[in-house]
C-alpha cells in the first residue's frame, strides 16, 4: 500500500489533508512536529513526504533534507503559504523537492501533484528492482563464462559444437 506522511505545525490542515486524500485509498500518517515525523521515517517506507515550509522547530526544507538521506526513493513535496523565490530555490536545491504547493491550495491540484509523486515514486522503485535484477543476471552470465573458460582450458574443443543448417547437432567421431 502507498504511505503518504504529511508534516505540519497547524492541525486542522492535517484534517484537511487527511479528508482530501483518504478517498484516493493511500495510507496516511499525519505529524505536527518534526520530531515525531522523523519517528516515522524510522517505522514506515514513505511513497510521498509532504512537509510545510513554515514549522516552529525546523523548516520544512531541513527536514526533507534529512528526509532525503533516511528515504532517498520517497518523493519530497513543500506545502507553504510563503511562496516566495528564495525559498524555492533553497528547497527543490537543498532537498530535491519535487514540487512546491501553496497554501491554500487547490484540491485537485494537490491531489494531482500528489498522484503524479506516486507515479514517479513507482517508476523509480522499479527501475530499482529492474536494474538489481539485470545485476543477478550478469553476474550469472560472468560465472558461466569463466567456468566455460575454465572447462575450455581443462578439455580444449569441449565448448565447441558442430551444427548441420537446420540447427541440430552433429556428432562426429574423431579417430
Amino acid at each position: 500500500m502507498i504511505k503518504i506522511q504529511l508534516v505540519d505545525d497547524e492541525p486542522n490542515i492535517l484534517s484537511a489533508l487527511r479528508r482530501l486524500l483518504k478517498p484516493q485509498g493511500w495510507e496516511i500518517h499525519t505529524y505536527n512536529t518534526v520530531e515525531s515525523a522523523l519517528g516515522g521515517l524510522l517505522e514506515h517506507d514513505y511513497a510521498v513526504i509532504v512537509s510545510d515550509y513554515q514549522m516552529p522547530t525546523a523548516d520544512g526544507v531541513t527536514y526533507l533534507q534529512f528526509a532525503k538521506q533516511r528515504q532517498p526513493d520517497a518523493i519530497r513535496l513543500v506545502l507553504s503559504a510563503y511562496g516566495d523565490r528564495n525559498s524555492m530555490i533553497k528547497a527543490i536545491n537543498q532537498a530535491e523537492v519535487y514540487r512546491y504547493l501553496s497554501k491554500p491550495w487547490d484540491d485537485y491540484e494537490l491531489v494531482a501533484s500528489i498522484k503524479s509523486a506516486i507515479d514517479l515514486y513507482q517508476l523509480k522503485t522499479e527501475n530499482r528492482r529492474l536494474r538489481d535484477e539485470l545485476d543477478t543476471q550478469k553476474a550469472m552470465i560472468r560465472a558461466r563464462e569463466a567456468e566455460l573458460l575454465r572447462l575450455e582450458t581443462d578439455h580444449p574443443g569441449i565448448t565447441r559444437v558442430l551444427r548441420d543448417t537446420d540447427g541440430s547437432v552433429l556428432i562426429s567421431e574423431n579417430d
